[in-house]
């Protein structure tokens, strides 16, 4: 049999074959009399985060495993990576470059769990942090996707100490 390209939208179904099709459209692959197979290419705009991490295959986008983070040019609280563009010669020649975030190793004092506490953040997120009013209360605010797993366990032990704290006036 034949191949037929389809861009009707999740839930449609198609002329030819009969067969679900992806959300955003896809290609119906069909062989003899086996039943029709809907799949599509990866496209980097749709399947991946922007972290770098494939959504729709067997990699977890949540970070919870740290891999993302260990020697990665990528910031612990931001997750701001590197970026891809062009050099621009005089001449407008195009040459691929890489564009790097500027990370700094940073010591940071967290007031509630008492101790400092250290990271590889870029200057923007030390600047985030600084606004936010410090280190514990931006933990606070953040969204754990942003968080590498070494900052989300920080922000789960400043939550559970800032809870203990604020029910230990409470009971007595």
């Amino acid at each position: 049999m034949g191949r037929s390209r389809c861009p009707a939208k999740f839930g449609t179904i198609s002329k030819s074959d009969g067969a679900r099709l992806p959300p955003s459209g896809g290609e119906i692959l069909t062989t003899g009399s086996s039943p029709p197979i809907a799949c599509r290419a990866p496209r980097k705009d749709r399947d991946f985060d922007p972290r770098g991490a494939f959504l729709h295959g067997c990699r977890n986008p949540t970070m919870g495993d740290g891999k993302d983070f260990e020697m990665s040019r990528r910031c612990e609280l931001t997750a701001k990576g590197p970026q891809v563009g062009h050099k621009v010669s005089h001449s407008n020649i195009k040459t691929k470059r890489r564009f790097l975030p500027n990370l700094c190793s940073v010591t940071f004092q967290s007031e509630a769990l008492g101790r400092n506490v250290r990271l590889r953040v870029s200057s923007n997120a030390i600047k985030s942090v600084d606004h936010n009013g410090g280190f514990d209360a931006y933990m606070l605010k953040a969204r754990a996707t942003s968080l590498s797993a070494r900052a989300l366990e920080l922000k789960r032990q400043i939550e559970k100490k800032l809870t203990a704290a604020a029910s230990a006036p409470k009971a007595g």
